[in-house]
């Protein structure tokens, strides 16, 4: 069953689906070494790349099995990174979140601005009962931004991947419907 992917807006973001022209900027996101520094995957060395990450976003749509949504700042349209759904299971009523933002969008609120819309659509709309996320626990930006949407730590993957050469754990973090706690305004900045 293909899973509609929505357009959601916050005060100060529009989430959308990804088209064709957002891969220059996907490229640039995911070829910095500096924003992929906790991802198990290096950061792209070739454009394609982007263009086939688009491709499976578009396939995760139509097989129903997720969502990624483009994070576009409202009031200039700037585009600050993605947000995403993934192994969205409607027989277990559950998914993954994840989410990749340029360092220049870091530390303003953004990320948790984005997931918690997305969250929102998650329980309201495809009436999900647990969403996970997992974060390196080198990555306490991220595990921040979990915590601050309500998400608990569950426990952690003893040297669940290697980055950029190096052994990494990482923490699963998870959200349930009934301890979600929808706030009708943005996260402002710390």
């Amino acid at each position: 069953m293909p899973l509609p992917t929505p357009t959601l807006r916050t005060t100060r973001l529009r989430l959308r689906p990804f088209d064709d022209a957002d891969a220059d900027d996907l490229f640039a996101l995911h070829s910095s070494a500096h924003v992929l520094r906790y991802w198990d995957v290096p950061p792209w060395g070739e454009r394609a790349r982007a263009e086939r990450f688009i491709a499976a976003c578009r396939q995760m749509a139509d097989e129903g099995t997720g969502a990624r949504l483009v994070i576009d700042r409202a009031s200039d349209g700037a585009f600050l990174g993605w947000c995403g759904l993934t192994r969205w299971s409607p027989d277990h009523r559950s998914a993954a979140l994840g989410y990749c933002l340029h360092d220049a969008a870091w530390g303003r609120g953004y990320a948790t601005e984005a997931a918690r819309a997305l969250l929102r659509w998650a329980f309201d709309t495809l009436d999900l009962n647990r969403v996970q996320a997992e974060a390196d626990t080198r990555n306490a930006a991220s595990a921040r931004v979990l915590e601050k949407l309500g998400f608990l730590r569950e426990g952690t993957l003893r040297e669940d991947c290697i980055v950029n050469g190096e052994v990494s754990d990482s923490w699963v973090y998870g959200l349930i419907r009934r301890e979600w706690r929808p706030s009708p305004e943005p996260v402002p900045a710390r």
